[in-house]
């Protein structure tokens, strides 16, 4: 039944929201950590520790699907997240809109379709909430006329980019969705609008993202060097319109944007029916997304590799022959202090200290450059090999001489000969990583998720974490991760789910998740996200897009 929601009703809800977008997105991740929380001791509890294998968990669900169809009351209990109440906001969730209360549709939809509901209701209040903090942004910073006296144009474009092109598409992109909610309160899609899009408009993002290495830059040197500049942005965000926000949250919203509607998309996938028309939708909207949001991470990686590429080289001087370091094509993965040993290998040099000396590793993406550093903040190269003719191996327990001791084997070096060094790093954690990090095909204590486990040890990140080293994973508030690798101090090697980005991160950034049907649903929402291109799909795809285009 088709129950059209009036244009007014609809730009009242807008109009009501409260919540700037940085305070919409703390919330609903911390909410989403909470409901986890909770499902977690739920389901762990009423298991009662028992093991949950595939075919097991398919049956549980199949189980709490009958129960809830013969108990209606359940099916109309409302979900955890209530991701828009506040004090200024009307409305918490799609099924609060009195529209919905009073037509009767919360007693014939099934349980799945109202969370799916939900889904795409979010995405679309988020929208509205985005777009009210990128106006703030313009009205309230950029277009300040004493900003603009401050700041010389060259300063204001890098400091704002190509701000206004991307509050012109999300004002563009908000406007159809307003208008595919009027058609019916019970909303048909919003994954084809996002489609189209990410594959048409969504490119102002890479532009805005790439610049964010020169955007924080300059940033910083004008809070060193302009007094006025500091003292007029610290007065313009005191403004109550602010809520105590930060300018620089502002100039990230894009970025945050850009990822959080990937994810945003990916709860749709999970809510909707599978291989119908709305999961085809669906995952062409995430592989857009996708495209997109590797697109921005590339953008911003090359402005800032490019720099340190450069530096790097100036730093090096080349015992052996020399190697180019610029490529634009090779980036840092990892750099630092080891000690090496040297000697032989008897028990009267292991208890002197002149057993190890010195050396400094810059491991690229494809090469590994040996050096030892000299006065003047400058490395002497002494030895190199291709980072695929690197291989390690971890020295067993032999005291505390040889702790976080391992061997790394140049199967062809700078002199065209296999070899050896025994390195010493700092800790266990350290030595792991640099292991990780050498050897990226080795073998890790747990096994990756792609390798589709029904169960891998998980962990959910419950403090954000911003990565202080090329190795090193930045961890937004919610990400679901698998654990590769553990250290005894306090380190973990993981995999996140949404991206399958790895790195390192400290454990106590993060919560394990105990029950492992909790676990298993976690990866088996993630097969499906990423699930392998259907061929019948692509072939429907220009047929949805035209349909689509047909009901604008």
């Amino acid at each position: 039944m088709i129950h059209p929601i009036p244009a007014d009703s609809w730009r009242n809800l807008i109009e009501q929201i409260g919540l700037l977008y940085q305070e919409y997105r703390d919330k609903s991740t911390l909410q989403e950590i909470e409901t986890r929380r909770q499902q977690d001791a739920e389901i762990q509890g009423n298991s009662d520790g028992s093991q949950v294998g595939e075919d097991a968990g398919e049956e549980e669900e199949e189980g709490e699907e009958e129960e809830e169809l013969a108990s209606p009351p359940e099916r109309r209990a409302l979900p955890q997240i209530c991701l828009l109440s506040n004090p200024h906001s009307r409305f918490n969730l799609w099924q609060d809109l009195p529209e919905i209360q009073s037509s009767g549709v919360l007693d014939i939809l099934q349980p799945e379709e109202i969370k799916l509901q939900e889904a795409m209701f979010e995405l679309v209040t988020s929208e509205a909430s985005y777009y009210k903090s990128l106006n703030l942004l313009v009205s309230h910073f950029m277009e300040n006329e004493r900003l603009k006296k401050i700041l010389h144009p060259s300063e204001a474009h890098i400091l704002f980019s190509n701000v206004l092109d991307v509050m012109a598409v999300s004002e563009r992109f908000l406007l159809e969705l307003e208008h595919r909610m009027e058609e019916n309160i019970v909303i048909s899609d919003v994954c084809d609008i996002v489609y189209r899009y990410a594959a048409d408009h969504f490119s102002v993002y890479i532009t805005y993202v790439s610049n964010q290495t020169y955007q924080e830059r300059t940033y910083k040197q004008l809070l060193q060097e302009k007094a006025t500049f500091r003292e007029l942005i610290a007065q313009l965000e005191l403004d109550p319109k602010c809520k105590g926000l930060p300018f620089s949250s502002f100039l990230i919203l894009p970025f945050q944007r850009i990822t959080r509607l990937k994810l945003l998309v990916q709860n749709i996938l999970k809510r909707v029916e599978e291989r119908s028309e709305r999961e085809g939708t669906a995952l062409d909207a995430h592989k857009e997304l996708e495209m997109v949001v590797k697109a921005c991470n590339e953008g911003v990686r090359k402005m800032s590799r490019t720099e340190q590429m450069i530096s790097i080289q100036k730093k090096m001087e080349f015992k052996i022959k020399s190697v180019p370091i610029i490529s634009h094509s090779r980036w840092l993965l990892k750099q630092g202090e080891l000690q090496q040993m040297s000697g032989p290998k008897t028990s009267r040099t292991l208890r002197t200290k002149k057993l190890f000396r010195e050396i400094y590793l810059f491991l690229f993406n494809d090469l590994l450059v040996i050096c030892r550093q000299i006065p003047g903040d400058k490395y002497q190269v002494f030895d190199s090999a291709p980072r695929g003719l690197l291989r390690v191996e971890e020295l067993e327990d032999q005291g505390q001489t040889l702790a976080n001791v391992f061997i790394l084997r140049l199967l062809e070096n700078a002199d065209d000969r296999e070899a050896t060094y025994m390195l010493k790093a700092s800790s266990q954690s350290e030595m792991k990583r640099w292991m990780t990090s050498l050897a990226p095909n080795r073998r890790t204590k747990f096994v990756s998720f792609t390798s589709r486990l029904l169960d891998c040890p998980q962990v959910q990140c419950v403090h954000p974490y911003v990565a202080q080293q090329p190795d090193e994973l930045t961890l937004e508030l919610a990400d679901i991760l698998n654990i590769l690798e553990k250290t005894e101090d306090g380190w973990i090697f993981g995999e996140r789910l949404h991206d399958q980005e790895r790195g390192w991160f400290p454990s106590s950034m993060t919560e394990e998740i105990l029950n492992p049907k909790i676990r298993s649903q976690n990866l088996k929402e993630c097969f499906r996200v990423h699930k392998m291109e259907d061929p019948q799909r692509s072939q429907n795809k220009d047929r949805r897009k035209l349909g689509s285009r047909n009901r604008q």
